[in-house]
Protein backbone atom coordinates (compact mmCIF):
# COMPACT_ATOMS: atom_id res chain seq x y z
CA UNK A 1 0.00 0.00 0.00
CA UNK A 2 1.12 3.55 -0.78
CA UNK A 3 2.60 5.74 1.92
CA UNK A 4 -0.23 8.23 1.76
CA UNK A 5 -2.90 5.59 2.44
CA UNK A 6 -3.81 3.99 5.74
CA UNK A 7 -6.11 1.36 7.15
CA UNK A 8 -9.19 2.61 9.01
CA UNK A 9 -8.55 4.29 12.37
CA UNK A 10 -9.84 7.31 14.26
CA UNK A 11 -10.81 10.46 12.39
CA UNK A 12 -10.50 14.03 13.68
CA UNK A 13 -13.15 16.69 13.01
CA UNK A 14 -12.07 20.26 12.40
CA UNK A 15 -15.64 21.09 13.43
CA UNK A 16 -17.66 24.28 13.56
CA UNK A 17 -15.89 25.80 16.55
CA UNK A 18 -12.57 27.62 16.26
CA UNK A 19 -12.23 28.12 20.04
CA UNK A 20 -12.37 31.90 19.77
CA UNK A 21 -14.71 34.26 21.62
CA UNK A 22 -17.60 33.53 19.26
CA UNK A 23 -17.40 29.75 19.70
CA UNK A 24 -19.23 29.85 23.04
CA UNK A 25 -22.09 31.80 21.49
CA UNK A 26 -22.21 29.39 18.52
CA UNK A 27 -22.29 26.44 20.92
CA UNK A 28 -25.24 28.01 22.77
CA UNK A 29 -27.12 28.64 19.51
CA UNK A 30 -26.62 25.06 18.27
CA UNK A 31 -27.54 23.63 21.67
CA UNK A 32 -30.72 25.72 21.84
CA UNK A 33 -31.60 24.88 18.23
CA UNK A 34 -31.20 21.16 18.90
CA UNK A 35 -33.43 21.10 21.99
CA UNK A 36 -36.05 23.35 20.37
CA UNK A 37 -36.09 21.11 17.26
CA UNK A 38 -36.60 17.98 19.39
CA UNK A 39 -39.34 19.69 21.41
CA UNK A 40 -41.11 21.26 18.40
CA UNK A 41 -41.17 18.02 16.43
CA UNK A 42 -42.21 16.08 19.53
CA UNK A 43 -45.12 18.48 20.11
CA UNK A 44 -46.12 18.16 16.45
CA UNK A 45 -46.20 14.35 16.69
CA UNK A 46 -48.13 14.55 19.99
CA UNK A 47 -50.76 16.93 18.58
CA UNK A 48 -51.28 14.86 15.44
CA UNK A 49 -51.64 11.70 17.51
CA UNK A 50 -54.01 13.12 20.15
CA UNK A 51 -56.26 15.45 18.15
CA UNK A 52 -58.95 13.74 15.97
CA UNK A 53 -59.10 16.81 13.68
CA UNK A 54 -55.53 16.02 12.56
CA UNK A 55 -56.17 12.36 11.75
CA UNK A 56 -55.86 12.96 8.00
CA UNK A 57 -53.38 11.67 5.39
CA UNK A 58 -51.46 14.96 5.26
CA UNK A 59 -50.88 15.05 9.01
CA UNK A 60 -50.12 11.35 9.12
CA UNK A 61 -47.25 11.96 6.69
CA UNK A 62 -46.27 15.14 8.53
CA UNK A 63 -45.95 13.26 11.83
CA UNK A 64 -43.47 10.89 10.21
CA UNK A 65 -41.59 13.83 8.70
CA UNK A 66 -41.22 15.21 12.24
CA UNK A 67 -39.99 11.81 13.44
CA UNK A 68 -37.34 11.70 10.70
CA UNK A 69 -36.23 15.24 11.59
CA UNK A 70 -35.80 14.20 15.22
CA UNK A 71 -33.78 11.16 14.25
CA UNK A 72 -31.31 12.69 11.84
CA UNK A 73 -30.56 15.80 13.89
CA UNK A 74 -29.87 13.40 16.79
CA UNK A 75 -27.23 11.56 14.75
CA UNK A 76 -25.16 14.74 14.32
CA UNK A 77 -25.70 17.48 16.91
CA UNK A 78 -25.06 15.53 20.18
CA UNK A 79 -21.60 14.58 18.89
CA UNK A 80 -20.88 18.25 18.03
CA UNK A 81 -21.88 19.41 21.50
CA UNK A 82 -19.95 16.67 23.30
CA UNK A 83 -16.81 17.41 21.26
CA UNK A 84 -16.99 21.08 22.25
CA UNK A 85 -17.49 20.30 25.95
CA UNK A 86 -14.72 17.69 26.12
CA UNK A 87 -12.36 19.56 23.80
CA UNK A 88 -11.96 16.45 21.64
CA UNK A 89 -12.95 16.09 18.01
CA UNK A 90 -12.14 12.46 17.34
CA UNK A 91 -14.47 9.76 16.10
CA UNK A 92 -13.66 6.10 15.57
CA UNK A 93 -13.96 4.46 12.18
CA UNK A 94 -16.91 2.35 13.42
CA UNK A 95 -18.70 5.38 14.88
CA UNK A 96 -18.09 7.39 11.69
CA UNK A 97 -19.49 4.52 9.62
CA UNK A 98 -22.55 4.29 11.87
CA UNK A 99 -23.14 8.04 11.71
CA UNK A 100 -22.76 8.02 7.93
CA UNK A 101 -25.14 5.06 7.58
CA UNK A 102 -27.85 6.53 9.82
CA UNK A 103 -27.54 10.02 8.37
CA UNK A 104 -27.85 8.80 4.76
CA UNK A 105 -30.86 6.67 5.70
CA UNK A 106 -32.77 9.40 7.52
CA UNK A 107 -31.99 12.19 5.06
CA UNK A 108 -32.71 9.92 2.09
CA UNK A 109 -36.08 9.01 3.62
CA UNK A 110 -36.87 12.72 4.07
CA UNK A 111 -35.98 13.47 0.44
CA UNK A 112 -38.46 10.88 -0.79
CA UNK A 113 -41.15 11.70 1.78
CA UNK A 114 -41.09 15.44 0.98
CA UNK A 115 -41.33 14.62 -2.71
CA UNK A 116 -44.24 12.22 -2.29
CA UNK A 117 -46.06 14.63 0.04
CA UNK A 118 -46.48 16.85 -3.02
CA UNK A 119 -48.76 14.13 -4.43
CA UNK A 120 -51.01 14.57 -1.40
CA UNK A 121 -51.32 18.30 -2.10
CA UNK A 122 -52.00 17.55 -5.78
CA UNK A 123 -54.88 15.20 -4.93
CA UNK A 124 -56.30 17.61 -2.32
CA UNK A 125 -56.55 20.48 -4.82
CA UNK A 126 -56.95 18.79 -8.21
CA UNK A 127 -59.10 15.80 -7.18
CA UNK A 128 -60.75 16.77 -3.87
CA UNK A 129 -63.78 14.50 -4.35
CA UNK A 130 -61.55 11.44 -4.81
CA UNK A 131 -59.17 12.40 -2.00
CA UNK A 132 -60.37 9.66 0.43
CA UNK A 133 -59.76 7.02 -2.25
CA UNK A 134 -56.52 8.33 -3.78
CA UNK A 135 -55.04 9.04 -0.32
CA UNK A 136 -56.38 6.04 1.53
CA UNK A 137 -54.64 4.54 4.55
CA UNK A 138 -53.01 1.95 2.28
CA UNK A 139 -51.62 4.66 -0.04
CA UNK A 140 -50.25 6.57 2.95
CA UNK A 141 -48.43 3.51 4.23
CA UNK A 142 -47.13 2.83 0.71
CA UNK A 143 -45.73 6.39 0.53
CA UNK A 144 -44.14 5.95 3.93
CA UNK A 145 -42.68 2.53 3.10
CA UNK A 146 -41.32 3.83 -0.22
CA UNK A 147 -39.60 6.72 1.56
CA UNK A 148 -37.92 4.46 4.12
CA UNK A 149 -36.95 1.99 1.41
CA UNK A 150 -35.32 4.79 -0.62
CA UNK A 151 -33.38 5.99 2.41
CA UNK A 152 -32.30 2.48 3.35
CA UNK A 153 -31.18 1.80 -0.22
CA UNK A 154 -28.94 4.87 -0.13
CA UNK A 155 -27.42 3.79 3.18
CA UNK A 156 -26.78 0.18 2.23
CA UNK A 157 -25.41 1.13 -1.18
CA UNK A 158 -23.19 4.13 -0.38
CA UNK A 159 -21.88 3.27 3.10
CA UNK A 160 -19.87 0.13 2.16
CA UNK A 161 -18.40 1.83 -0.91
CA UNK A 162 -17.46 5.03 0.93
CA UNK A 163 -16.02 3.47 4.06
CA UNK A 164 -14.03 0.84 2.17
CA UNK A 165 -11.95 3.50 0.40
CA UNK A 166 -8.34 3.99 1.64
CA UNK A 167 -8.15 7.30 3.50
CA UNK A 168 -5.28 9.75 3.68
CA UNK A 169 -2.76 9.63 6.50
CA UNK A 170 -3.98 12.76 8.30
CA UNK A 171 -7.55 11.43 8.78
CA UNK A 172 -8.55 15.04 9.45
CA UNK A 173 -12.13 15.75 8.40
CA UNK A 174 -12.63 19.43 7.61
CA UNK A 175 -16.27 19.22 8.60
CA UNK A 176 -18.43 18.59 11.68
CA UNK A 177 -19.75 15.12 10.77
CA UNK A 178 -19.09 12.23 8.40
CA UNK A 179 -20.82 13.50 5.25
CA UNK A 180 -20.45 11.91 1.82
CA UNK A 181 -18.65 14.67 -0.15
CA UNK A 182 -16.23 15.31 2.73
CA UNK A 183 -15.36 11.64 3.11
CA UNK A 184 -14.82 11.43 -0.64
CA UNK A 185 -12.29 14.28 -0.54
CA UNK A 186 -10.47 12.55 2.32
CA UNK A 187 -10.07 9.31 0.36
CA UNK A 188 -6.81 8.66 -1.49
CA UNK A 189 -7.81 5.68 -3.59
CA UNK A 190 -9.47 5.34 -6.98
CA UNK A 191 -12.75 7.18 -6.52
CA UNK A 192 -14.18 6.82 -10.04
CA UNK A 193 -16.58 3.98 -9.19
CA UNK A 194 -17.77 5.70 -6.03
CA UNK A 195 -18.31 9.01 -7.82
CA UNK A 196 -20.41 7.27 -10.47
CA UNK A 197 -22.50 5.37 -7.89
CA UNK A 198 -22.89 8.50 -5.78
CA UNK A 199 -24.02 10.52 -8.80
CA UNK A 200 -26.62 7.88 -9.71
CA UNK A 201 -27.86 7.76 -6.10
CA UNK A 202 -28.09 11.54 -5.98
CA UNK A 203 -30.08 11.60 -9.20
CA UNK A 204 -32.51 9.05 -7.77
CA UNK A 205 -32.55 10.54 -4.26
CA UNK A 206 -32.95 14.18 -5.33
CA UNK A 207 -34.13 14.53 -8.90
CA UNK A 208 -36.77 11.78 -8.88
CA UNK A 209 -38.71 13.13 -5.86
CA UNK A 210 -38.01 16.67 -7.06
CA UNK A 211 -39.60 15.81 -10.40
CA UNK A 212 -42.67 14.57 -8.50
CA UNK A 213 -42.79 17.96 -6.75
CA UNK A 214 -42.46 19.89 -10.02
CA UNK A 215 -45.08 17.77 -11.81
CA UNK A 216 -47.54 17.95 -8.91
CA UNK A 217 -47.25 21.69 -8.50
CA UNK A 218 -47.47 22.29 -12.25
CA UNK A 219 -50.84 20.52 -12.19
CA UNK A 220 -51.82 22.48 -9.07
CA UNK A 221 -50.98 25.81 -10.72
CA UNK A 222 -53.09 24.90 -13.75
CA UNK A 223 -56.01 23.98 -11.51
CA UNK A 224 -55.67 27.12 -9.38
CA UNK A 225 -55.54 29.25 -12.52
CA UNK A 226 -58.97 27.92 -13.45
CA UNK A 227 -60.47 28.88 -10.08
CA UNK A 228 -62.47 32.05 -10.60
CA UNK A 229 -62.89 33.24 -7.00
CA UNK A 230 -60.02 35.09 -5.35
CA UNK A 231 -60.80 33.44 -2.02
CA UNK A 232 -60.60 29.99 -3.59
CA UNK A 233 -57.17 30.75 -5.04
CA UNK A 234 -55.87 32.04 -1.72
CA UNK A 235 -57.13 28.93 0.06
CA UNK A 236 -55.44 26.66 -2.51
CA UNK A 237 -52.12 28.50 -2.21
CA UNK A 238 -52.36 28.47 1.59
CA UNK A 239 -52.81 24.70 1.47
CA UNK A 240 -49.50 24.28 -0.40
CA UNK A 241 -47.40 27.14 0.94
CA UNK A 242 -45.95 25.33 3.98
CA UNK A 243 -44.86 22.34 1.93
CA UNK A 244 -43.35 24.54 -0.80
CA UNK A 245 -41.27 26.49 1.74
CA UNK A 246 -39.98 23.32 3.43
CA UNK A 247 -39.13 21.68 0.09
CA UNK A 248 -37.31 24.81 -1.13
CA UNK A 249 -35.19 25.09 2.02
CA UNK A 250 -34.30 21.41 2.27
CA UNK A 251 -33.81 20.59 -1.41
CA UNK A 252 -31.95 23.84 -2.12
CA UNK A 253 -29.21 23.13 0.41
CA UNK A 254 -29.06 19.44 -0.50
CA UNK A 255 -28.77 20.13 -4.23
CA UNK A 256 -25.74 22.32 -3.51
CA UNK A 257 -24.12 19.63 -1.37
CA UNK A 258 -24.67 16.61 -3.60
CA UNK A 259 -25.24 17.83 -7.16
CA UNK A 260 -22.92 20.83 -7.57
CA UNK A 261 -19.45 19.98 -9.01
CA UNK A 262 -16.66 19.76 -6.44
CA UNK A 263 -14.90 22.75 -8.01
CA UNK A 264 -17.65 25.00 -6.61
CA UNK A 265 -17.24 23.65 -3.09
CA UNK A 266 -15.15 25.08 -0.26
CA UNK A 267 -14.93 23.73 3.32
CA UNK A 268 -16.61 26.87 4.68
CA UNK A 269 -19.50 26.75 2.20
CA UNK A 270 -19.97 23.02 2.84
CA UNK A 271 -20.22 23.61 6.59
CA UNK A 272 -22.72 26.45 6.18
CA UNK A 273 -25.03 24.55 3.81
CA UNK A 274 -24.75 21.32 5.79
CA UNK A 275 -25.48 23.14 9.05
CA UNK A 276 -28.51 24.73 7.42
CA UNK A 277 -30.25 21.54 6.32
CA UNK A 278 -29.03 19.24 9.11
CA UNK A 279 -29.37 21.55 12.14
CA UNK A 280 -31.68 24.43 11.22
CA UNK A 281 -34.19 22.73 8.91
CA UNK A 282 -35.43 20.21 11.53
CA UNK A 283 -36.43 23.22 13.66
CA UNK A 284 -37.90 25.22 10.77
CA UNK A 285 -40.13 22.38 9.51
CA UNK A 286 -42.51 22.20 12.51
CA UNK A 287 -42.36 25.98 12.96
CA UNK A 288 -43.39 26.61 9.34
CA UNK A 289 -46.18 24.03 9.46
CA UNK A 290 -47.53 25.32 12.78
CA UNK A 291 -47.32 29.05 12.07
CA UNK A 292 -48.89 28.77 8.63
CA UNK A 293 -51.49 26.15 9.56
CA UNK A 294 -54.70 26.91 11.43
CA UNK A 295 -55.39 23.21 12.11
CA UNK A 296 -52.18 22.75 14.09
CA UNK A 297 -52.66 26.03 15.95
CA UNK A 298 -56.25 25.04 16.72
CA UNK A 299 -55.15 21.62 17.98
CA UNK A 300 -52.60 23.24 20.30
CA UNK A 301 -55.27 25.61 21.68
CA UNK A 302 -57.65 22.71 22.31
CA UNK A 303 -54.98 20.73 24.15
CA UNK A 304 -54.10 23.76 26.31
CA UNK A 305 -57.79 24.46 27.02
CA UNK A 306 -58.36 20.80 27.92
CA UNK A 307 -55.37 20.87 30.27
CA UNK A 308 -56.61 24.05 31.95
CA UNK A 309 -60.07 22.53 32.33
CA UNK A 310 -58.59 19.42 33.95
CA UNK A 311 -56.53 21.53 36.34
CA UNK A 312 -59.62 23.57 37.31
CA UNK A 313 -61.60 20.40 38.07
CA UNK A 314 -58.77 18.99 40.20
CA UNK A 315 -58.57 22.22 42.24
CA UNK A 316 -62.29 22.08 42.97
Amino acid sequence: MDGNKTFPSDFTFVGLFTHNKASGFLFSVICATFFMAIMANGVMIFLIHIDPHLHTPMYFLLSHLSFIDMMYISTIVPKILIDYITGKGTISFVACTAQYFLYMGFVGAEFFLLGLMAYDRYVAICNPLRYPVLMSRRVCWFILASSWFGGALDSFLLTPITMSLPFCVSHKINHFFCEAPTMLRLACGDKAIYEMVMYICCVVMLLVPFSVVITSYAQILLTVHQIKSEEGRKKAFATCSSHVIVVTLFYGAALYTYMLPQSYHTPLKDKIFSAFYTILTPLLNPVIYSLRNRDVAGALKRVIARHRGTCSVERK
